[in-house]
């Protein structure tokens, strides 16, 4: 985003993170306007090397969550490296790690040390189970907090195995949680002027995902098993297989809705039929409707049927692979799809813009640094005018 209206222009955030988790957070950051310095090992980033795709010797996954930073080297286990991002620590506003948690303190970087000398800084740690509890200590991915939090027992269909997300819904919502929690911090250092520690893990926050499957399990005393294609709350709300041989999804989730599914499905006598007339009989009587509805359905086109049902005001869509959802022109017609300049003369990365829409910014992306790319000039913006204060400060005292 330009200097002038990026929502967090001057504020600078000490990316210590790998792989995915840590990377979307401050993705998103940068994308905001903050300048992040993302330190990497002098292998680089694990990530920079994950099959199966490359542009330009760099992985396709790494590009995807490295936009808008610089990259500096730093060995940690060398004193001096470590001295440097020590120092760039007293310059940060944030700070972010996903270490399991005590690694950062062996390796030098205490929160206890560093807040003593920079008291008004933001640390955000993310690890799999957080700084504390009987699971501290392990490690853990995206699919193990996926398997642990009871999500893929959800996921499915309900006679067959627990299926992970598609989505690599561990990773990101933590690296989202972790945003909140950062720009929450920045919001209450603004009055107070100190900063805090932020622990952010991701069984919690796979945890928190649960929702109202977790409220009918504590409230009702029920296990929720596989939902499938459907919703086990209503039964019209969930995808069904046009004549086509086309997925369509419906969420006829309101009496309006569901006399117009019944209307445009060419099946109004559906409507007056005592077994179905409110949401409570529907879902009473859901194993007797389903395949009423999956009959209708197999009778009509994708397209035709979608049309009506959207004329009608009952949601409806094409269930889109990867592929026709990148090319869909509400997608496109919002900048969620990219291109971002490349090195020398190559050709533009495609990439995914951001999602958040600021009135007044204008986005602007730079590609993701190649290896210790910005090393002079992250030292000149960040320790030399950090000197530089200091000494103003001391000539002014």
């Amino acid at each position: 985003m330009t200097p002038k209206t990026a929502v967090l222009e001057g504020i600078r955030v000490l990316d210590l993170t790998t792989f995915l988790s840590g990377p979307f957070a401050t993705q998103t950051l940068a994308d905001l306007g903050a300048d992040v310095i993302k330190v990497e090992p002098p292998t680089g980033d694990s990530s920079r090397a994950i099959p199966p795709h490359y542009v330009d010797g760099e992985s396709a996954y790494f590009l995807s969550v490295n936009r808008n930073k610089r990259s500096l080297v730093a060995d940690l286990k060398d004193p001096s490296d470590r001295d440097l991002i020590r120092d760039l620590a007293l310059c940060a506003d944030v700070l972010v790690e996903n270490y399991r948690p005590g690694v950062i303190d062996r390796l030098g970087l205490s929160y206890d040390e560093i807040r003593r000398d920079n008291p008004g800084l933001v640390w955000a740690s993310i690890s799999g189970f957080g700084q504390t509890g009987p699971y501290r200590d392990r490690p853990a991915y995206d699919m193990i907090v996926q398997a642990l939090s009871g999500g893929m027992s959800l996921t499915g269909e309900p006679d067959g195995p627990p299926v992970r997300s598609g989505l690599a819904i561990g990773d990101i919502v933590a690296g989202l949680y972790s945003d909140i929690g950062i720009l929450g911090a920045l919001v209450q250092r603004a009055a107070t002027g100190a900063g805090r520690r932020i622990d952010v893990s991701m069984l919690d926050c796979q945890i928190s995902l649960l929702s109202y499957q977790a409220a009918y399990h504590l409230l009702a005393d029920v296990d929720p098993g596989r939902q499938g294609r459907a919703h086990d709350s209503i039964p019209t709300y969930r995808a069904f297989t046009a004549g086509d041989g086309v997925d369509v999804m419906v969420t006829a989730n309101t009496e309006g809705m569901w006399r117009a599914l019944c209307d445009v499905l060419g099946v109004p006598d559906l409507v007056d039929d005592t077994r179905f007339c409110d949401g409570d009989r529907r879902q009473a009587h859901r194993d007797e409707l389903s395949p009423l509805l999956e009959t209708a359905f197999r009778a009509q086109h994708s397209d035709q049927v979608i049309a009506a049902l959207i004329e009608r005001r009952v949601p409806a869509a094409r269930v889109h692979t990867v592929r026709e959802a990148l090319q869909d022109p509400q997608v496109r017609h919002r900048e969620m799809v990219v291109d971002i300049p490349a090195l020398d003369s190559r050709r533009p990365l495609q990439l995914v813009g951001s999602p958040v829409k600021v009135a007044g910014t204008v986005p602007e992306y730079r590609r993701p640094p190649q290896l210790d790319e910005h090393r002079e000039e992250i030292v000149q913006d960040w320790l030399h005018r950090a000197a530089k204060i200091n000494a103003d400060s001391v000539s002014k005292g």
